[in-house]
């Protein structure tokens, strides 16, 4: 009996059809499992899925994975599962960004070993989706992904809750004494009501939305609700559109082009989304082999109006998006500023996904270029002798007054310090100070933690005070706010500048210059750069090792050095027994 495949010689194929020992055996495994000779004449399609009880934001996944296999087997595909590290935000410590790149190599390597012929990605939390973007980037078979999609409002006494804006805020309340521990264990119960991340404009929100501007997802991946039946559907249709790409062999190096990836900025600045774009946008176009210059970023935000009003720069949420008319209806206004003829997953362009998509339901959500809340994007770059590579800040989500301003340093010289003082009713901070944290960047932190929005001391707190301007190496929390700046480069572990900042030293920030400056001389910065010490490494083995050994700097993605590149998956022929 003949096991050629009539489909040629792709992966699965090669893997099932061989007629002699390695084909056997390959066969027989797997009917073990209950399958037969006319599913493995089907092409094969991987469901990578990033489940786990320790990754709350994917609880629901199985039930995802079901869809996407009905999806499959509709088209006349052969679904099977595999998992990747799931990498949980709030479960994670010290940070989940310490594993992004782990993530990154699981997928790449499960996508790449396993004979598979297209393969959907099962993402949701804020490093699961980079990460996923990545590893299908640098492996490039046919590829689309799915998000677990945002969770409901959360609701306390009338107010509409969002995690974790309002973690933080109503934190602060409870330290300043406005909340009793009752009202505080209510929001608790209040807050977080269904499965689903982050249900404000924050990483995980960003990067999904994203992922339809980079045409990597269909349309209404970004904020369908997780627990709407419409998130089921989308998956269903991922499951069925998967089998097609693999027959029309349309890979992620055909759609994530640097016309997708201008889109993906351009949209991050349109909806206020999160700083941690910034790192994860130019990782995966590192994956990609293109160059994603900070200054990008600033050009296109300054041409982009902002015109979603959504948490934590505006007033809404994303289940409030999604009513809205979602991420497709905020396409369609920023046509005019997209590459509209870039190719997507659905074998469209952008402007033909989002051409049908349903109008604005409620134009408070979403605006349009000429009612938008702000002429430019949320976002802003910044550059001088304190960041001379650049550092990011999410301007919309600052206090304006504090955009223009010069103060005194109040230095915390690592995240233990800062831990240990700044709940101290003797620390020597006023209002108009400027809080600094040092050594938590990429080797500093270790990971880039995010804690750059450092907490407001609580003798301010007690006194009114709400915001200060804060500037650090670390990353922050894209549900976060305040007028805070962000990996600045090159970090202080490093020897960048930052490292050199003493108590009492002078800090400007001139946002509409876009400059960044330490009040200090070059003599005396040169004579401090000569007595500074690189602090001792986190880790001498393992994984963390490596980690230290091979990071990027956040300009360059903070992925790593030997990750740069792709290496495109063919159908190659099995080692044969």
């Amino acid at each position: 009996m003949s096991t050629s495949s009539p489909r040629g010689q792709t992966r699965s194929a090669t893997f099932f059809q061989d007629d002699f020992t390695a084909g056997l055996i390959h066969r027989t495994f797997t009917k073990s499992m209950g399958f037969d000779d006319e599913d493995m004449r089907k092409p094969v399609i991987g469901i990578c899925n990033t489940y786990s009880e320790l990754n709350n934001c994917h609880a629901h996944f199985p039930q995802l994975v079901q869809a996407v296999k009905r999806g499959v087997w509709q088209a006349g595909g052969f679904p099977l599962e595999f998992p990747t590290i799931s990498l949980g935000e709030i479960y994670l410590t010290p940070s989940s960004m310490l594993w992004r790149n782990l993530a990154a190599m699981d997928t790449e390597e499960m996508i790449r070993g396993n004979p598979i012929d297209g393969v959907v990605l099962l993402t949701g939390c804020d490093k699961t989706t980079p990460a996923a973007l990545m590893g299908a980037a640098s492996a490039d078979l046919p590829s689309l992904l799915v998000s677990g999609g945002p969770m409901l409002n959360g609701n306390w006494r009338g107010q509409t809750l969002g995690a974790c804006t309002d973690c933080r805020r109503l934190s602060d309340e409870f330290r300043a004494g406005k909340l009793t521990g009752e009202q505080y264990k209510e929001v608790e119960d209040n807050l977080v009501r269904s499965h689903g991340h982050c249900m404000v404009m924050g990483t995980a929100s960003t990067m999904n939305s994203l992922t339809e501007a980079l045409g990597m997802a269909l349309p209404g991946n970004g904020a369908i609700p997780a627990v709407d039946s419409r998130r089921l559907r989308l998956a269903e249709q991922s499951g069925r559109h998967i089998v097609q790409m693999v027959a029309d062999d349309l890979r992620p190096s055909r759609i994530l082009t640097r016309q997708a990836l201008e889109n993906a900025i351009t949209l991050l600045c349109a909806i206020g989304g999160s700083t941690n774009a910034v790192v994860h946008l130019p990782a995966l176009a590192g994956r990609l082999g293109i160059s994603l210059p900070l200054d990008l970023f600033d050009e296109i935000s300054r041409r982009t109006p902002l015109v979603a009003n959504l948490r934590p720069s505006g007033k809404y949420q994303m289940e409030d998006l999604f009513y809205a008319g979602g991420i497709p209806a905020v396409l369609k206004q920023l046509l005019p500023l997209l590459h509209g003829d870039a190719l997507t997953v659905t074998g469209h362009s952008l402007a033909e996904n989002v051409q049908a998509a349903a109008e604005i339901h409620n134009p408070d959500v979403i605006r349009t270029l000429d009612t938008a809340l702000d002429s430019q994007g949320g976002l802003s770059i910044v550059r001088g002798n304190l960041a001379p590579d650049g550092a990011v800040i999410k301007h919309a989500a600052a206090t304006p007054r504090l955009l223009q301003h010069r103060g005194r340093a109040v230095v915390f010289t690592s995240i233990p310090d800062l831990q240990a003082r700044y709940g101290d009713p003797d620390l020597d901070v006023t209002p108009d100070d400027v809080l600094v944290l040092q050594n938590a960047g990429p080797i500093g932190g270790p990971g880039m933690p995010e804690v750059g929005n450092l907490p407001i001391p609580t003798k301010l707190l007690a006194q009114g005070v709400r915001d200060m301007l804060r500037i650090s190496d670390a990353r922050m929390s894209g549900t976060a706010y305040g007028t805070i700046v962000l990996h600045a480069a090159p970090e202080a572990a490093v020897g960048g500048p930052l490292a050199l900042v003493r108590d009492g030293d002078e800090i400007e920030l001139d946002l509409a210059n876009r400059r960044l400056h330490l009040h200090v001389s070059d003599e005396e910065l040169d004579r401090r750069r000569a007595e500074w010490q690189a602090p001792a490494p986190h880790y001498n083995r393992g994984y963390g090792k490596l980690f230290l050994d091979s990071i990027l700097q956040a300009p360059e993605g903070m992925d790593f050095d030997f990750l740069l590149g792709s290496d495109p998956v063919v159908a190659e022929n099995q080692p044969k027994f």
